[in-house]
């Protein structure tokens, strides 16, 4: 019996050992941390989590939930991260996975055996420091990917000469440090948008920079959940109209961004990962919050901006992102500089028999119900149930999803391992179904 080596129980590691366990194939959890939940544990000591205080999700709980286990009906429509992290506990308790994870034990190297049949996995407890190694015919990495801070690279300049503190949104909590401070927060993006509006409510002053325009998405459309239009007819409609009903959609509803000083993006609303905030608008509109286009350099206490202005700062937020790392990975292994991971379907390493990557995916929608259909995949591929195709085919495969990838969204690193979760989980069923080696009904 072919034995496998699970890295993090966050949500997409926890998926994969229900799917493991389900199937009676024998694994190995390792978790960083003393509790399940990963980013949604707030002040998690695997010392990973990005969580702040008032955090709530930004897809509604009917479109996050496992496919195998509801959510509470009593939980509200966008819970908090206290219900999320309560969610995880009791997915793992009602399916007896807690057993099988290693709390407080980190994985320290994963090489594979001379035959590359085989992975050792080196590990080691937090707590007593006592290491081993174990050999496993196959690792599922599910470390997350939005827990290693990415700062501007190259150095904004003159941020050497600022003499007010810069974080990165990774290490916010509270607002309460910014209390009677300017301060300026770098990004566009949810968390930017968040710790903006939060911060304006106990600061002298909040300013608000970003290099380019977003389209600011409500949480709520007419009273429905906006992403609830993802299983409505809109979603089965070609790209384009799906993109000129979401523009009118938001233009009836909260009229032109460039009315509350917002630079107009210059692209589509599905080309680029959703900001969504049902504050930021009303806080820009009775000047809260001021905004700014990028940092032009930094001198001093001063902070000039490519449109000549130039404000005091006491302190900045860089909400500028996350780095794809595996610490246990050597970069001969992988190397995910710029994000870019080339992987067949988004899981599996051509040229790695047995490494599979669970959850590395930045969806239009939810990561738990895409890592449950991955970790599916996974799991027909090690029984052997289901093959994968030569190298050469899933190099192509990883050629084309790049370039539809650059064709269809804006060009960073926050986009490279972009998907669309409804036709991602469509695509993970018709290769399960493609290349099954029996007949089972994808689930």
């Amino acid at each position: 019996m072919k034995r496998v080596c699970v890295i993090g129980a966050g949500s997409s590691g926890i998926a994969a050992c229900q799917v493991l366990a389900e199937r009676k194939i024998p694994y190995d959890c390792y978790e960083a941390g003393s509790e399940v939940g990963g980013n949604w544990r707030y002040l998690n000591d695997n010392d990973m989590s990005s969580a702040y205080r008032s955090l709530h999700i930004n897809t509604s709980r009917q479109v996050m939930e496992y496919a195998c286990f509801p959510m509470s009906e009593g939980y509200p429509v966008y819970p908090s991260h206290a219900h999320i992290a309560r969610y995880f506990d009791e997915f793992v308790d009602h399916f007896g996975l807690r057993p099988s994870i290693a709390f407080r034990t980190e994985v320290t190297g994963v090489e594979p055996s001379a035959d590359g049949r085989r992975w050792s996995v080196t590990t080691r407890h937090r707590e007593t420091a006592e290491e081993a190694v174990r050999s496993y015919d196959a690792v599922l990495v599910a470390n997350g990917h939005h827990w290693q801070p990415r700062w501007p690279d190259p150095p904004l300049p003159g941020s050497e000469s600022f003499t007010g503190s810069r974080t990165h949104s990774h290490h916010y909590k509270t607002p309460e440090p910014f209390a009677d401070k300017r301060v300026l927060v770098l990004g566009i993006g949810n968390s930017a948008c968040d710790i903006a509006v939060e911060t304006s409510r106990v600061s002298r002053r909040t300013f608000l920079a970003m290099r380019r325009g977003a389209h600011i998405l409500p949480k709520y459309l007419f009273g429905v959940p906006t992403d609830h239009l993802t299983g409505s007819w809109l979603a089965r409609a070609p790209l384009s109209v799906q993109d000129r009903g979401l523009q009118l959609l938001l233009r009836l509803s909260r009229g032109r961004l460039s009315d509350y000083g917002l630079p107009v993006p210059t692209h589509r609303v599905l080309a680029a990962h959703p900001t969504i905030s049902d504050d930021l608008l009303s806080r820009l509109g009775h000047g809260d919050i001021t905004v700014k286009p990028m940092i032009e350099r930094m001198d001093g206490d001063e902070v000039l901006f490519t449109d000549g202005s130039r404000e005091t700062i006491d302190a900045i937020v860089h909400c500028t992102g996350y780095a794809i790392s595996f610490p246990f990975l050597s970069r001969e292994l992988i190397d995910p500089a710029g994000n870019d991971i080339g992987l067949y379907h988004r899981v599996v390493d051509p040229d790695h028999p047995g490494l599979y990557f669970i959850g590395l995916v930045q969806p239009l929608g939810a990561i738990m119900p895409l890592a449950e259909a991955q970790s599916h995949w996974v799991a027909d591929l090690i029984e052997g149930t289901c093959a994968l195709p030569g190298r050469a085919a899933m190099r192509r495969e990883i050629a084309t999803y790049r370039a539809r990838t650059a064709r269809r969204y804006v060009a960073s690193s926050r986009h490279t391992i972009q998907v669309d979760a409804l036709a991602y989980l469509r695509e993970i069923r018709a290769e399960r179904r493609r290349r099954s080696l029996s007949t089972p009904a994808p689930r």
